[in-house]
């Protein structure tokens, strides 16, 4: 195969059925967040909310964007909020 990849041609098995299920309006998410990861993520929102915010751009995989997506939705979440969260759980250690 050759040019660009689409996100379709990177996904799982799983994947593809999320998004089956989303396209059949059949999609109901479960989170996997328990309440320890909510409560981190929780805190780390509040550290960041009263700090000025820069804007940046970032070039990511389709694919791992994708993922983040998919796993945003499953935690109840918007994407750039988590990556937000991860980022910051990185950047504080």
């Amino acid at each position: 195969m050759t040019g660009k990849p689409t996100v379709g041609q990177t996904m799982d098995a799983e994947e593809q059925d999320v998004i089956a299920a989303i396209e059949r309006d059949d999609y109901r998410p479960v989170s996997v967040v328990t309440s320890a990861m909510r409560m981190s993520y929780q805190n780390a929102a509040r550290h960041t909310m009263n700090e000025p915010r820069i804007k940046i751009s970032l070039r990511l995989p389709e694919s791992d964007l994708a993922r983040l997506k998919a796993k945003a939705l499953r935690e109840g979440m918007p994407y750039q909020t988590l990556i937000n969260a991860i980022l910051h759980k990185a950047a504080v250690g």
